[in-house]
């Protein structure tokens, strides 16, 4: 299991520059969940929820209230366009679960989890040894797999191209020794490729996001001894003159769009905005070597090296490992739940909608992750997610 800092409770952000970022409004969300389908489990009315420590399959706790009952979603903006689809489709089946979402990253998704003022805190990291230790009703479920792609804003490149870089590039880039998208060593690992003399932008995120825990844990791996910054949810990034910061993947898109020579760290689910941008996205060097984009294959490929270590807390960084094929920034998309809910109709509704979440008949299935780049979890995950979200009780 991995050292590195995991999700923290949120902190006050360093500022540079800061580009105002929107959260990404999905307007086709009902329109492309009418499409999908979904196995219907019966809906029921509850007394009481009873913890239930072993569950044989996600259908097993999708006993969805037929009393109204909303619940409150905050966090991620990585897993926020993949959360919109399921409540889409959620809301038209079983109309009387509510779930209000909110794109306000991690760190938020976790403080509304230990305050209470959510029901699922949405994260891409998981929760590190001292909030365990703090709020020991917390669970970590995971409930897909995603990745984080590096995008950046190169004029003159074919759309076709993706540029190569290690994690001692992106280092380099955003500590402000690589200065200019031609030099050597960009070079070096792109022969054949004309690189203009453009001034290297660094970009990242202002607020405490699971975006920045994965991309600085990247880097303290792949360049443990030029990258010395300990992996976190807000670090206090190298002063490199000119640099920017965005608030959410939405922001990172906007503001990387709007600046030429830009270099940023973007969740995946936004890859088809970040496309449409204009911005490219950089094959990646992995463990064994070889240059990876972000694709089902190479993130499963990724994930698969891990699925027989993560632990049954689900807690495990899956970032830079040994699978030749695999991209090295992938990671479980997190739900932040106490396993004591405000009442057994939150506690069901809950489980209702996270199994069904991870359920390959419903929330898992390729309908929805398709639309925003993730994988499902292996069964063994699965597994896992299920025994955990038959914790939740009230």
């Amino acid at each position: 299991m991995s050292t590195r800092r995991p999700l923290t409770s949120i902190r006050p952000a360093r500022r540079r520059r800061t580009v105002a970022g929107t959260a990404v409004v999905l307007a086709s969300v009902a329109v492309m969940a009418a499409a999908c389908s979904s196995a219907t489990p019966a809906a029921s009315s509850t007394t009481g929820t009873p913890p239930t420590t072993a569950a044989a399959s996600p259908t097993s706790l999708e006993n969805w209230p037929t009393s109204s009952v909303s619940l409150q979603e905050t966090g991620s903006s990585l897993l926020f366009p993949l959360f919109n689809l399921w409540v889409a489709q959620i809301q038209k089946q079983w109309p009387a679960v509510t779930v209000q979402t909110a794109s306000t990253g991690s760190g938020a998704g976790l403080t509304g989890a230990e305050t209470g003022t959510a029901n699922i805190g949405a994260s891409d990291a998981y929760l590190a040894p001292a909030a365990v230790a703090q709020y020991p009703t917390l669970e970590n479920i995971p409930l897909a797999i995603s990745a984080q792609q590096v995008n950046y804003n190169v004029t003159g490149l074919p759309a076709t191209t993706h540029l190569k870089l290690s994690g001692k590039v992106l280092a380099a880039m955003y500590q402000g020794t690589i200065t200019n998208w031609d030099n050597p060593k960009i070079a070096a690992l792109n022969p054949g490729v004309k690189l203009p003399s453009l001034t290297v932008v660094p970009i990242h995120r202002v607020e405490s996001s699971g975006d920045t825990f994965l991309f600085t844990s990247f880097l303290a791996a792949s360049d443990p001894s030029g990258w010395t910054i300990s992996p976190d949810t807000v670090v206090t990034w190298p002063n490199v003159p000119g640099s920017l910061s965005a608030m959410g993947n939405g922001g990172m898109v906007t503001a990387c769009g709007s600046t030429p020579g830009c270099v940023a760290y973007i969740g995946i689910s936004y890859l088809k905005q970040a496309t449409t941008a204009g911005l490219g996205y950089a094959a990646l060097q992995n463990k064994s070597g070889s240059f990876e984009i972000p694709t089902a294959t190479s993130i499963t490929a990724e994930a698969a090296g891990f699925a027989g270590s993560t632990p049954s807390s689900g807690t495990i960084s899956m970032i830079y490992g040994s699978p030749a094929g695999g991209y090295p920034i992938v990671n479980y998309e997190y739900a932040i739940v106490s396993t004591k809910q405000p009442s057994a109709l939150d506690a069901q509704a809950v489980k209702a909608v996270l199994a069904w979440a991870i359920d390959p008949t419903g929330g898992a299935a390729s309908t929805y992750l398709d639309q925003v780049a993730f994988v499902p979890l292996p069964a063994a995950i699965t597994s896992i997610s299920t025994k955990l979200i038959a914790k939740v009780s009230s």
